[in-house]
């Protein structure tokens, strides 16, 4: 039988529903409402019938390109509500039965693109569905690998990417280097903005490819010869900036599929609900297993 991967960012899913869902506290005081909020998303993929599953998370939020850029997010904005729950997080998740990848040098989204290529290298994997909207993971896609916004139920192929960017998965990184991301913490190139950045790159793909003389383009882009000036004179600096926006294939995360089959919760689920308080979160895994409450 063909097996559908799902693979979430677990960074993102905590994100969210910290600011999406009402306070909720255990017995001590934790803040524990995101945790729940994404344990119960994970269910839900279960009760739709997912059979193989991983969640990356940024179990330490700096990482190896921190050292590559200084200004590169590291955390330190973060509601410390929002960073004390990733432990309890990874734990209830492993609780569950579901396979966590919990990044340290690395971030949750090579977790993902890592995980992404090792199961799409398995003939029995007919999809693989990495759950994100981060544009980051948009250079994933292709063959058996689509990006779904779960949030706006945006499932996401290679046309779709060429559509939403204007480039296709490939010039992700080359797009964001000259664009900038002001969500990790780089702005890429004076003046290069998204439709300038899309034009030339549809054309030539990559930053390598682009003539350092705008007499040179095949495109019509206006500013070009601004543009190409700044290029010329920041190609180092874009060439760093593409590296940052690359996603790593390398993290430590499964090594073949199997281990991303959920086979139930284990015997720690309901006492780590228990002490959480949400027994109905138990109660609903009691279900998936067809098991008497």
């Amino acid at each position: 039988m063909p097996i559908e991967v799902h693979l979430i960012d677990g960074t993102y899913e905590l994100f969210r529903h910290f600011y999406a869902v009402p306070s909720r506290r255990t017995v001590s005081g934790q803040e524990v409402a995101a945790v729940r909020g994404v344990l119960g998303n994970v269910i839900g993929l279960l009760e739709a019938g997912a059979t193989h599953l991983a969640v990356a998370t940024d179990h330490i939020i700096p990482s190896f390109r921190n050292d590559l850029w200084a200004a590169y997010k590291d955390g330190s904005e973060v509601d410390p509500e929002i960073a004390q729950q990733f432990e309890p997080l990874e734990r209830g998740l492993q609780a569950l039965g579901i396979e966590v990848w919990p990044m340290v040098e690395f971030e949750a989204d090579d977790a993902l693109a890592a995980g992404a290529a090792m199961a799409s290298r398995d003939d029995r994997v007919e999809k693989v569905l990495i759950c994100t909207p981060d544009k980051d993971l948009a250079q994933c896609v292709g063959a058996k690998t689509f990006q779904w916004d779960r949030r706006k139920d945006l499932i996401f192929d290679e046309d779709a990417v060429v559509q939403k960017y204007g480039v296709p998965p490939e010039s992700i990184p080359d797009y964001l280097a000259l664009v900038g991301d002001t969500a990790d913490g780089f702005p890429g190139l004076s003046g290069w903005g998204p439709k300038s950045s899309a034009t030339v790159l549809h054309y030539y793909r990559s930053i390598e490819m682009i003539p350092d003389d705008a007499a040179l383009w095949e495109v019509a882009v206006r500013g070009s010869e601004k543009l190409a000036a700044t290029l010329a004179d920041q190609r180092d600096l874009a060439s760093l900036f593409k590296q940052i926006a690359t996603v790593r294939t390398d993290a430590p995360v499964a090594t073949n599929v199997d281990q991303l089959a959920w086979m139930g919760p284990t015997t720690a689920f309901e006492e780590f609900c228990t002490a959480n308080r949400m027994e109905s979160l138990l109660q609903r895994t009691w279900k998936l297993m067809a098991k008497p409450l």
